[in-house]
């Protein structure tokens, strides 16, 4: 994961749309959702739900298959964990032990973040 990376993801969920729009894609698992079930849930209009996926695929963020005349969006969880990782590669300056009460304030945090 490199610094251009992480900027290029973070930008890309810059956008309050995108943000929810990736949220749902997490929220799908690896199912999926196709782009105008996006729109409907979100209420947002075809046309910049096609907008903000580019930029969500662009940055690695998603990925989409064709499936017949519909294109299937799927968070790409990897990448993300990565972005995370790079963001927290030196917390609590690599001493593990320091980061302890962190962990115990946000139950959950060892699955995603086993490194902390």
């Amino acid at each position: 994961m490199t610094k251009e990376h992480v900027l290029e993801a973070m930008a890309a969920l810059s956008s309050g749309v995108r943000l929810d729009v990736y949220r749902l894609l997490v929220k799908m698992g690896s199912e999926g959702i196709v782009s105008g079930d996006i729109a409907k849930t979100l209420d947002i209009p075809l046309t910049n739900t096609s907008f903000h996926l580019k930029t969500l695929v662009q940055a690695q963020l998603a990925v989409v298959e064709q499936q017949g005349r519909f294109q299937r969006y799927r968070a790409n969880i990897p990448q993300m964990l990565q972005v995370i990782a790079y963001l927290t590669e030196n917390c609590c300056a690599n001493e593990p032990g320091a980061c302890q009460t962190m962990r115990d304030e946000l139950p959950g945090l060892e699955k995603v973040l086993p490194h902390l």
